[in-house]
């Protein structure tokens, strides 16, 4: 699947595996037992999601241009998991501050190995069937960010239902094309819409946001630069820092008093003129950041989850009558 024409040596993956999946706490512990983040379960078959994430990433990077960005707290788990496989490199974040460092810090550690390189981010806790198409997209799109140098190329989704709690894109004119996939510019971005404005952006053509990007690593950074100075000043510390016996302390540093910043909304809702938007089509793609996802998926699908879908349904009905209650 990797492109001869496109020097592989230029292309870097990094996988988003920081969160601590709140919002599937209740779900999972009711499931094993106790507390493990969404992204090292294995919902279905052998493989967790953030193994998944990694045999995907490597379908068009090399397997040791990979950096993944965890918890710290995560990093036992993560050496499990990457048992007779290369991970690349894995760097723990010494604290959650949102989305924008999450990206900012591996593009520090890439940037300083190759300044030219070509980025894709992949979330760790995205399901997509199947894999293949997914792939195909998304290198059309490293492609359309090698035409588009001064852009970052996101994939959107076709929407399927009014879904309040994802990202929307509403795409514009059309930019160009990529491999015979569209590339559109980006109106704006809508975060978590409310009833009303998620129905209007979906009567115009809005998708949703998959957050799998590709870029070529000055970009980014450039629109750091441009949205968020005071996030972006931080990581050029630490960029001075790698290699050197400071750079752990310059690290920890840097995350005391680091801003939260989203990068969807701070970065991407700042600049929507310097992004660029391909469809993903005739793919199945669910952000399993909810027990019903994971469940409606998995049946969609039709395999056998490692589950019982009875523990989704309980709490499915014990929500809807929470909310007849409420309402």
């Amino acid at each position: 699947m990797k492109d001869q024409n496109m020097d592989e040596g230029e292309r870097w993956s990094v996988i988003l595996a920081g969160g601590e999946g709140e919002r599937t706490r209740p779900f999972i512990e009711q499931w094993l037992g106790y507390h493990k983040p969404k992204q090292y379960c294995s919902f279905v078959g052998h493989r967790s999601m953030l193994q998944h994430t990694w045999d995907r990433a490597d379908l068009l990077t090399h397997p040791e241009h990979k950096i993944t960005v965890i918890a710290q707290n995560h990093f036992r788990e993560v050496i499990s998991q990457s048992a007779n496989r290369s991970c690349g490199q894995v760097i723990g974040q010494p604290r959650n501050c949102e989305t924008a460092a999450g990206i900012f810090l591996p593009l520090t550690y890439i940037r300083a190995r190759n300044p030219h390189a070509t980025v894709v981010l992949y979330p760790a806790d995205h399901f997509v069937f199947p894999e293949h198409r997914l792939m195909d997209t998304v290198e059309k799109a490293m492609h359309a960010a090698a035409i588009f140098q001064d852009r970052i190329m996101i994939l959107g989704v076709r929407p399927t239902s009014l879904e309040l709690e994802y990202g929307w894109i509403e795409p514009g004119g059309p930019l160009g094309a990529s491999g015979g996939l569209c590339v559109r510019r980006v109106d704006a971005f809508l975060e978590k819409p409310n009833a009303i404005q998620g129905l209007a952006a979906e009567a115009h053509g809005a998708l949703w946001n998959t957050f799998i990007m590709t870029a070529k690593v000055e970009t980014l950074w450039r629109s750091g630069w441009k949205c968020l100075p005071e996030v972006m000043e931080r990581f050029e510390q630490l960029e001075k820092s790698i290699g050197t016996p400071q750079e752990s302390r310059t690290l920890r540093e840097i995350y005391h008093d680091m801003p939260k910043r989203n990068f969807s909304s701070d970065l991407l809702g700042c600049a929507p003129e310097s992004v660029g938007v391909l469809e993903l089509k005739n793919v199945l793609w669910s952000d399993w950041g909810r027990p019903d996802r994971i469940a409606d998926t998995i049946r969609a699908i039709g395999k056998i989850p490692a589950f019982e879908l009875e523990c989704v349904e309980s709490r499915r009905a014990r929500g809807e009558k929470h909310l007849m209650e409420v309402s």
